[in-house]
C-alpha cells in the first residue's frame, strides 16, 4: 500500500506507463480496487480526486522530470509525454528504479528475512557533498588511499560527473597536480569536504560520451575503440541478450551451439575481465591481440590448477 506522498508519485507514475494511455476514471479504479485510499478509521477506500490527481501530477514533473499530459481528445486519456527517460538509463530511470523497489520492500517488512540483500560498499555518505559540488563546480579536497598504496593521500579535485558501476560510486574528476581525468571510488575516500574555491566547468566535456566507448569504469583513451567478436555458448547467449555487455553489442550469427556477437569499445581491464568472468562459455575470436591476451591469462590460471 502507498505509505507516503512518495510512494504515491510513484504508484501513479507506474499505473500511467505500464497502461500507456489510461483515463482519470480507470486510474481512480485501480486506485480503489488496490485499496490505496484505505481508511482505518471508517473502514472504506476514499476515491481519488481529480484535484489531488493534478497536484500529483505537478509533483511528478518537479521531482522527476516526468510530463502527464493528456491527449484533449477522444477518450481522454493520460499518458508520459516523455516515458523514453524512464528506459534509457538516464538519473531520472535510475531515481525512479530505486523509489519503486524501495517502496516494494517497505511493503514487504514482514517478509524481510526470505529478501536477500547484497552488501553495497562504503562510500554513499560522500554524495550529498559530491552532488552540492557538482551543481556549484566547487573544488574538492579528499583524502584517498588506493588499492595500490600503502597510505592515504590529501589533494584538491575538481568534480566533473558521478558514474555508479557494479554496486559502486565512482567520482570522474579533473586532477589539478596531473592536469587530467581522474576516476576515485568513493568507498576509497577517508575524507571529503568542499573547499571555498570554484573551477570552470568544461563546455567540451560530456560524461555519456566519455563513457560511451568504454566498458565500466575504465577510460583509457590510449587504448583504441575496436570491434571485438566473440563466440558464446548457445545457453550463455541468452543471458547477454537480456544483459548486454554494450550498447554497441550485435548477434551476427547463431545456431544451436554457439552465437556470435560483436561489441565495438575500447578493450580495456574491466572488459577483460568481465570477459574472463565468463569462463569457457565465452571465446574472444577479433582482435587476435585482445585474444591472445585472454589466452595467455587462461594459461596462467591452467599452470596453477593442472598439478591436482
Amino acid at each position: 500500500m502507498a505509505k507516503n506522498l512518495m510512494s504515491k508519485y510513484v504508484w501513479l507514475v507506474e499505473t500511467i506507463y505500464k497502461a500507456g494511455k489510461i483515463t482519470f476514471d480507470e486510474i481512480n479504479k485501480k486506485w480503489i480496487d488496490e485499496e490505496l485510499g484505505y481508511d482505518k478509521k471508517t473502514k472504506t477506500v476514499t476515491p481519488l480526486s481529480l484535484r489531488t490527481f493534478h497536484k500529483w501530477r505537478d509533483a511528478v514533473e518537479e521531482l522527476f522530470g516526468l510530463f502527464i499530459e493528456n491527449e484533449k481528445g477522444g477518450q481522454y486519456r493520460y499518458y508520459i509525454l516523455n516515458e523514453e527517460e524512464l528506459r534509457n538509463g538516464s538519473i531520472r530511470s535510475w531515481l525512479f528504479s530505486n523509489l519503486t523497489v524501495n517502496n516494494l520492500m517497505l511493503d514487504s517488512l514482514k517478509i524481510k528475512d526470505r529478501i536477500l540483500l547484497e552488501a553495497i560498499p562504503d562510500g554513499e555518505q560522500y554524495l550529498p557533498t559530491i552532488l552540492k559540488a557538482l551543481e556549484t563546480n566547487t573544488v574538492l579536497t579528499m583524502t584517498y588511499q588506493s588499492y595500490w598504496r600503502d597510505e592515504a593521500n590529501t589533494f584538491e579535485v575538481e568534480p566533473y560527473c558521478l558514474k555508479a558501476f557494479k554496486q559502486r560510486w565512482y567520482l570522474v574528476c579533473r586532477s589539478p597536480y596531473y592536469n587530467k581525468i581522474m576516476i576515485y571510488s568513493l568507498d576509497r575516500i577517508h575524507h571529503l569536504e568542499a573547499t571555498t574555491s570554484t573551477f570552470k566547468y568544461p563546455k567540451d566535456f560530456n560524461g555519456e560520451e566519455y563513457f560511451e566507448d568504454c566498458f565500466g569504469i575504465i577510460a583509457d583513451q590510449r587504448c583504441k575503440v575496436e570491434t571485438v567478436k566473440l563466440k558464446i555458448s548457445a545457453g550463455e547467449a541468452n543471458y547477454l541478450r537480456s544483459l548486454t555487455l554494450h550498447q554497441s553489442q550485435k548477434e551476427i550469427e547463431r545456431n544451436g551451439e554457439y552465437c556470435i556477437f560483436t561489441v565495438r569499445l575500447r578493450p580495456t581491464y574491466d572488459f577483460r575481465q568481465e570477459i574472463l568472468s565468463m569462463g569457457s562459455d565465452i571465446e574472444v575470436l577479433e582482435p587476435k591481440w585482445f585474444r591472445d591476451e585472454v589466452a595467455e591469462i587462461s594459461k596462467h590460471m591452467w599452470n596453477k590448477y593442472k598439478e591436482d
